[in-house]
């Protein structure tokens, strides 16, 4: 469970792969960069929130 902050890099990573594999400008990727962001920092809040309410 610690190295779940690894996530969100890893699919930036991954993003990031896809988009120059599919000849796709990073800009017009933009999009799927904020649900990477938004989807780790709600994952964030969330296991936060439960070690703070299970301690």
């Amino acid at each position: 469970m610690a190295r779940l902050f690894l996530l969100p890099l890893l699919l930036a990573i991954g993003w990031t792969l896809f988009l120059i594999w599919q000849r796709i400008p990073l800009k017009q990727g933009l999009t799927g960069y904020y649900w990477i962001i938004g989807g780790g920092s709600a994952l964030a809040g969330f296991l936060t929130l439960m070690m703070w309410l299970t301690h």
